[in-house]
């Protein structure tokens, strides 16, 4: 009991069958480490290099932070120009600001006039690198979470369809190159998972980023209800309501099956979102698998993998 869900209890008639099972079992296992290692490697190395570059552009717009700083500077020397003169290292001037008096640095080749301006030319340097680092950091926050939904989704995936489904992801948003020949057809995309509630209602979960984007974006219906974990990467999960109104042990039986189906696998008191697929929005540009909503109710369950085997159809 020590490895909780990490444990499949099965029965057999005989040793024989026991032992056809397992060889074969681990023979697919290992079949899909292999075809998914080399993907795990350039996920994880493009994880790593997009977290460095957000820890550098973090640290130079903290050294923005002073920014205005720069600009008094530059305006309480140009108000007491009259007095200062060229070749002193600092100056000693009245900072209406505090109402004392304060010091600030100069070069002493540069006359006031020209330190005054270096500061000012310092600051609109600062603001302009705060707004571009501003955006970049956006931007590769954005970029860091879609990679950390394909991390997750391929460590859930068991068939070397469903690591071929991440690969040809990985290639549409240029993270590897085509090797696909010219005139060759794409394989068909993957059904995806389907649960039955105990009340009847179809449950349907998607197993990468494209195909959560078929399934919440043009498949399910405006009134089916969409639910995902909050703030874990995880599949998108459909309650398919055909205009019926959905019981509440439906709602929570597909919360469970969300959370079964993200990286909060292993957790207890999960928080997953639902809402109806009517106040799903795309944002234009962003990755396969983003959506937003603002709209919401929140529940907080545990997953129970011999539920989720239980309603598996």
């Amino acid at each position: 009991t020590q490895y909780g869900d990490n444990v499949k209890l099965k029965q057999f008639d005989s040793f024989s069958a026991l032992l056809d099972d397992f060889y074969y079992e681990k023979d697919r296992i290992e079949r899909t480490k292999q075809n998914s290692s080399e993907l795990q490697k350039l996920v994880s190395n493009l994880i790593q290099r997009t977290a460095r570059k957000l820890d550098l552009q973090r640290a130079e717009l903290e050294q923005c932070a002073d920014r205005e700083q720069l600009k008094i500077n530059a305006e309480l020397i140009a108000a007491n120009i009259y007095q200062l003169q060229k070749g002193a290292p600092f100056y000693e001037v009245y900072n209406y600001y505090t109402n004392e008096m304060t010091r600030i640095n100069a070069n002493p080749a540069l006359t006031p006039n020209e330190n005054s301006q270096r500061y000012y030319k310092e600051y609109r340097k600062a603001k302009t690198a705060e707004q571009m680092l501003t955006s970049l950091i956006a931007q590769g926050e954005d970029e860091l979470s879609y990679l950390d939904t394909v991390a997750d989704a391929l460590s859930r995936a068991e068939t070397t369809a469903q690591i071929g489904e991440i690969k040809a992801e990985l290639n549409h948003t240029g993270y590897l190159k085509s090797k696909q020949k010219p005139g060759t057809k794409a394989p068909k995309p993957l059904a995806p998972m389907e649960y039955e509630s105990s009340d009847g209602f179809i449950i349907l979960v998607g197993r990468n980023n494209e195909q959560n984007d078929r399934l919440s974006l043009k498949t399910a219906s405006k009134n089916d209800i969409w639910l995902h974990t909050q703030k874990f990467p995880g599949s998108h999960t459909i309650i398919v309501t055909e205009g019926r109104e959905v019981p509440e042990d439906t709602i929570i039986e597909a919360a469970i099956i969300a959370a079964y189906h993200s990286r909060a696998r292993q957790s207890s008191g999960v928080p997953v979102d639902y809402t109806q697929v009517r106040n799903l929005k795309k944002p234009q540009g962003a990755k396969p698998g983003k959506v937003i909503y603002h709209v919401y109710n929140t529940l907080y369950v545990t997953p129970d993998r011999d539920l989720v085997n239980k309603l598996s159809k």
